[in-house]
């Protein structure tokens, strides 16, 4: 664990009232230390009977509204969500010995946002979503690639967006910040979203 810059550690009385304030400077301090993902999260999604699965994905956005990120909508996450819109996220900065975590429930985009996500990825990533039927078995890598140089050859550098690929919207209920302290005596501060859209915001053993 790299040591902290925050040799004060995490006081209630210097983090913003607002969590997604909070969450947008730590991004831009875990930016600047050079991590090459910052915006790298583990989204975790169950099925509507509550077998779990994680993975990796990106951040895409962050505002007053939540989390964002894009995905295949028949890929496993897809489905766990279109049977239960409940996730979390975590992110982990080694640098800075900080996490964040993040509960809520999740909803798609419009189409129009996806829309303009897409168009902005570069051509081979936006091929590659064309061409993949996220999840599902395939019988080899040669069938893949065979799939994406068809579409190559039919779209010729103008992909459209596939109606199964979208962004997903976490909106937070619940969002805590742990930074690392010695001797294991971490601090942790969770904001949990109370009725009319405040914030609570409380301490948490380590």
């Amino acid at each position: 664990m790299a040591s902290t810059a925050d040799g004060a550690g995490l006081r209630e009385a210097d983090v913003d009232p607002d969590p997604i304030v909070q969450f947008q400077r730590w991004f831009a301090d875990a930016r600047a230390t050079g991590d090459p993902l910052p915006e790298a999260m583990n989204l975790a999604t169950a099925t509507r009977s509550g077998i779990p699965s994680a993975r990796m994905v990106l951040l895409k956005g962050v505002d007053a509204r939540g989390f964002v990120f894009f995905t295949n909508h028949e890929s496993q996450k897809g489905t766990d969500l279109a049977e239960n819109p409940r996730a979390a996220l975590v992110f982990y900065w080694a640098k800075l010995g900080r996490q964040v975590r993040v509960s809520g429930t999740v909803s798609r985009v419009t189409s129009e946002e996806s829309d303009a996500y897409f168009r902005n990825r570069p051509l081979e990533s936006r091929l590659s979503a064309a061409a993949s039927a996220q999840s599902a078995v395939i019988p080899s890598r040669d069938v893949l690639e065979a799939q994406l140089e068809q579409l190559r050859r039919q779209y010729d550098g103008d992909v459209p967006r596939p109606a199964f690929w979208g962004g997903y919207r976490v909106a937070p209920e619940s969002i805590e910040f742990w930074l690392h302290r010695e001797n294991r005596l971490h601090d942790r501060l969770r904001y949990t979203r109370q009725p009319g859209g405040t914030w609570r915001l409380e301490r948490l053993a380590p």
